[in-house]
């Protein structure tokens, strides 16, 4: 008997964005890139290719359109022939790049990796999700505001309890602009990263490899701490207009793995070396701030 959905609006809703994405990625002619926006930045994998296209068609139909959108992918058959839909929205701008096979990692270290010194920011996005007008916008209004930071339409905070992290599942969710090094970004919804990140980024190489392969919300925030950049919220969509593309391939066992079975949580303990875990501990974002001006 076929499982009727839990929210029948949801699900309607979720299928006429994803009728009108579709009729914009097939007959749409209009730019999905220009000048002054950040990089945007994401990858795909083999059953997710007939639908990502959708999540790159609702990127340039924002408000505020990328200067560039990467899509990154490890078989080099799918760059040199891809399936028509890519191919068309090629012809609108989309970039289509061969890069080795690092799991949830290669939507953002191919980019970073390939330039000598960043002088925008970096916009990650996921390859099944249907992205708001403003999504974009409201991302690159912040950074203006506050170039320094990471942004992010989803940040946990960790949470501690008796001097010790508890683990992810427990952690909330950051709904304030407090600086703090409790503050984690989840890739999801969309992920600013500033160029002085990214350029720490590029010089960190693929450490990731041995112990974070397939956490890179972790690494990210490890690095991200390591190099004294703060991550904040961005608040002015309160989390609204995210749409999932229905019917799609799941990235094989990635939120079980990380979350369920608690790798992020296996991952985190190795990666923070000691005064990151007592920063985050005792709520001390100065700490970091200290620690990162006395190695420049």
């Amino acid at each position: 008997m076929r499982r009727l959905p839990r929210d029948p609006l949801a699900f309607l809703w979720s299928r006429v964005r994803m009728l009108a994405a579709g009729l914009d990625a097939r007959f749409g002619r209009a730019s999905l890139v220009a000048p002054g926006g950040p990089v945007v930045s994401l990858t795909s994998f083999d059953p997710r290719l007939r639908s990502a296209h959708l999540t790159i068609a609702s990127i340039g139909c924002g408000r505020v359109r990328p200067a560039r959108i990467i899509l990154w992918l490890d078989e080099l058959d799918h760059v040199a022939m891809p399936v028509p839909t890519l191919a068309r929205l090629r012809r609108r701008g989309l970039e289509l790049r061969h890069c080795v096979d690092h799991g949830p990692h290669k939507k953002y270290f191919p980019y970073v990796s390939s330039v000598a010194h960043h002088t925008v920011p970096m916009v990650t996005a996921d390859d099944d999700v249907l992205y708001p007008r403003r999504w974009l916008e409201t991302l690159l209004a912040d950074h203006l505001i506050r170039p320094d930071a990471v942004f992010a339409h989803r940040v946990n905070r960790i949470t501690v309890r008796a001097g010790r992290v508890e683990p992810y599942v427990a952690w909330e969710r950051a709904l304030d602009r407090r600086v703090t090094p409790r503050n984690y970004a989840v890739g999801i919804k969309g992920v600013l990263y500033p160029p002085r990140l990214l350029d720490a980024l590029r010089d960190a190489g693929d450490g990731f490899v041995g112990v974070a392969p397939g956490s890179s919300d972790t690494w990210l925030h490890h690095r991200s701490l390591a190099a004294g950049v703060v991550t904040l919220p961005t608040l002015a969509l309160h989390g609204r207009g995210f749409t999932p593309i229905r019917g799609v391939a799941r990235a094989p066992a990635l939120f079980e793995q990380n979350v369920d079975a608690g790798r992020n949580d296996r991952v985190r303990a190795a990666l923070l070396a000691p005064d990151q875990v007592r920063a985050i501990v005792e709520d001390d974002w100065e700490s970091i701030a200290t620690a990162c001006r006395t190695a420049m």
